[in-house]
């Protein structure tokens, strides 16, 4: 397998790992809700959260586009 080819296969899974990411987030908020340290930081979590999945998202697709151009 030439160095291309993984390339775009990591890009791939960069996007599968950012939508997994957003799919999560609704069932794992109730559990960080009922730390007492994150009651009072929700929306940082939450928005820090999205974050992580749309950077992963998109580095993932910056490198397939790369790699499939």
């Amino acid at each position: 397998m030439d160095k291309k080819n993984l390339g775009f296969y990591y890009g791939i899974i960069l996007v599968a790992v950012g939508l997994g990411v957003f799919y999560r987030i609704p069932e794992v908020m109730p559990k960080v809700e009922t730390i007492e340290f994150f009651s009072h930081k929700l929306f940082l979590v939450r928005s820090s959260f999205y974050i992580l999945g749309g950077l992963l998202v998109l580095a993932g697709g910056i490198r397939i586009y790369k790699n499939y151009k």
